[in-house]
């Protein structure tokens, strides 16, 4: 079964930091881009960070931009989200999700095919 698995979510105070896997089992991460996009409450989700095949390319949205960082580790076929300075804003469901293509567009993976589960990141004021 082809599938992604996100973990690292939790509750952290404002200005703490989390880093949050995603984890594949059927499949190879190291093909395609994988990109992180999250979902805060009442809104749409949006992308927030793209790494692409090769790790050559990383982008981040503004809004993120200097607080995270996106890595490949592809022995144990898994990619990181290290989020530093965390704010009440950045309070969402966090996703990965596998792109069709080897690169990004931006900071955003084009026509993600493989979704994970999402893991919940809380950030107290």
């Amino acid at each position: 079964q082809l599938q992604l698995v996100e973990s690292g979510g939790g509750l952290v105070q404002s200005g703490g930091s989390l880093t949050l896997s995603c984890t594949a089992s059927g499949f190879t991460l190291y093909t395609y881009a994988i990109g992180w996009f999250r979902q805060a409450p009442g809104k749409g989700r949006e992308g927030i960070s793209c790494i692409s095949r090769s790790s050559a390319s990383t982008n981040y949205a503004d809004s993120v931009k200097g607080r995270f960082t996106v890595s490949r580790d592809s022995a144990k076929n898994t990619v990181y989200l290290q989020m530093t300075d965390l704010k009440p804003e950045d309070t969402a469901i966090y996703y990965c999700a596998q792109g069709r293509n080897y690169y990004c567009s931006g900071y955003v993976v084009e026509d993600p095919n493989y979704w994970g589960q999402g893991t919940q990141v809380t950030v107290s004021s």
